[in-house]
């Protein structure tokens, strides 16, 4: 039961984002270059942000202190990200053999915002996995049994709102749309910080709060792109 729950919670968890990887990323060297670089600026992001917790003592037992900390680094390093592709968008367009890479400049956007997305979900879920493949782990120390599968589907939760929060985030970092990057930030604050009643085991409470979330941030990202299925399907294949 324990290995087929470990699978389960995987595919869950990781399934929509390796076929987003396999779909729309990995038959383009530079798509992956970039997902990979944006992964190890997120991994900056945590480490900072852990130092800092370390670093301030009398507060390492406050879990909603080490959390805002972890969210603003990772808008800040966001941003970087931002700066960086902005800034080497034409050298990639020269290297690339595929003339398209960049043609379409939500594309990196979204590259950029699924590897933030997918090192993240990889960090918040490896260690509940690894628990998950047993022995005898329902539920965990007398919890709830859908521990597992709402921890998994929140981890894709935050994997999706990555993707969609880059993309909100690099075009209005193009336009001025001050607006849409406080909505970014906070809506990552509020999201990040309705974990927290995962202490009290009121998953469904946070785990619903968040797919609204999601949903929004999704139609918003949407209207991003252009807002048509014409566009839609230009932004996920550059044809």
């Amino acid at each position: 039961m324990t290995l087929a729950e470990f699978f389960g919670c995987t595919f869950l968890a990781f399934g929509p984002p390796v076929a987003m990887f396999s779909l729309t990323i990995a038959h383009d060297p530079i798509r992956i270059i970039i997902l990979i670089a944006a992964a190890f600026v997120w991994l900056l992001a945590l480490l900072l942000s852990s130092l800092i917790w370390f670093a301030v003592v009398p507060l390492r037992g406050y879990l909603a202190f080490g959390l805002v900390f972890s969210v603003l680094f990772q808008e800040v390093f966001r941003f970087v990200i931002y700066k960086i592709l902005r800034k080497t968008e034409k050298g990639l367009q020269e290297v690339a053999d595929n003339v398209r890479v960049t043609e379409n400049k939500h594309i990196l956007a979204y590259v950029s915002g699924l590897g933030f997305g997918i090192i993240s979900g990889a960090f918040a879920l490896n260690n509940i996995l690894a628990d998950a493949v047993g022995p005898a782990t329902m539920g965990l120390l007398s919890g709830t049994e859908m521990f597992f599968l709402t921890s998994s589907a929140q981890t894709l939760c935050t994997i999706l709102l990555h993707t969609f929060w880059s993309v909100i985030f690099f075009n209005a970092m193009d336009n001025s749309k001050y607006l849409h990057t406080a909505y970014v930030v906070l809506s990552h604050l509020f999201v990040s910080c309705l974990t927290l009643l995962n202490r009290r085991e009121l998953y469904w409470a946070s785990l619903l709060t968040n797919y609204a979330i999601l949903l929004a941030t999704a139609v918003m990202a949407f209207r991003v792109v252009g807002g048509s299925m014409l566009s839609f399907r230009r932004f996920i294949t550059c044809k």
